[in-house]
């Protein structure tokens, strides 16, 4: 079965807001429910894992289209961004992340 055809067959099984781990660390797919005249469609979701492949946020950066991921490609990879991460860093206590689970992961 083909990527393609595994993803149609999510978007008709698959439960609303069900979110699937795919083979790369980080990475999900969410089904959207119908909404406002909308069809049920997929995402991706962007969210930060933990040392057993869980999300370690509710919900992360969630990419709706491939403009959408350029955009955010764009702005993650301004190096303004990136010093102002270190800069909170600095000033932040530090989190550790305690979660586990095991989930079905989505090939790609």
């Amino acid at each position: 079965m083909t990527v393609d055809e595994r993803l149609m067959q999510f978007l008709k099984d698959g439960k609303d807001w069900e979110r699937k781990a795919t083979s790369i660390p980080g990475v999900f797919l969410i089904k959207l429910p119908t909404f406002r005249g909308k069809p049920a469609s997929l995402a991706i979701e962007i969210n930060p894992v933990s040392s057993s492949g869980s999300a370690t946020k509710k919900r992360g950066v969630v990419i709706r289209s491939n403009s959408e991921l350029e955009e955010i490609s764009r702005l993650l990879s301004n190096s303004k961004l990136a010093q102002l991460a270190k800069n909170m860093d600095e000033i932040n206590p530090e989190k550790t992340f305690t979660k586990s689970g095991t989930e079905d992961i989505f090939e790609i």
